[in-house]
């Protein structure tokens, strides 16, 4: 494999844009090499299979949606309470609506993972760890909720992306009243 991780990196990247933009149809090794601007061939160099590819974008997502260091321990050394789990869960969805061309890649990666088995045993992995990452820093700060809760959450946030990226049925309530709702609701 390839050990430029910087040029690793950016062809994820341009994977990404091209799965945002035209779906897991268009997403081919060529493809990726057009968007980045690289000579043909390169993506296969650095990511041999579509598999590989997949698994390469899942990673990448990963990294472009984690929350920073400083946010994490700040929110971590503050008093628990419902206000610091919906400015918790503000944060995810504005992680997630900003880096939009990420949000709808994984949502695609999500749908061809119900037409390919392989796709959702890489892409079940990182979501399985990555609830349970949740689930251990939401015990760890002291926050309200536990794994049922969170997975709540969970399904709650993806359905209000989905709503706010596509076609909102009520564009004119903001997104942070919604989530001050879904966590007086679920943890009230």
């Amino acid at each position: 494999m390839a050990k430029n991780e910087t040029r690793r990196r950016c062809l994820a990247d341009a994977g990404l844009a091209v799965l945002a933009r035209q779906g897991s149809r268009g997403l081919t090794h060529r493809a990726v090499d057009l968007e980045a601007g690289a000579p043909t061939g390169t993506t296969s160099n650095y990511f041999r299979s579509r598999d590989s590819l997949i698994a390469g974008l899942v990673e990448r997502i990963g990294e472009r949606l984690a929350p920073s260091d400083q946010d994490i321990e700040r929110r971590a050394s503050e008093t628990p309470s419902l206000e610091l789990f919906a400015d918790y869960v503000r944060d995810i969805v504005r992680r997630l609506s900003d880096d939009r061309q990420v949000t709808i890649a994984l949502f695609e990666l999500r749908l061809e993972s119900s037409r390919r088995p392989e796709v959702a045993a890489v892409l079940g992995a990182w979501q399985r760890a990555g609830f349970d990452g949740d689930v251990a820093f939401n015990a760890a700060a002291g926050l309200p909720g536990g794994r049922r809760e969170i997975a709540l959450f969970h399904y709650a946030i993806d359905g209000l992306l989905l709503d706010r990226l596509t076609t909102p049925i009520d564009p004119d309530t903001s997104t942070d009243d919604i989530i001050d709702d879904l966590v007086a609701g679920l943890l009230g």
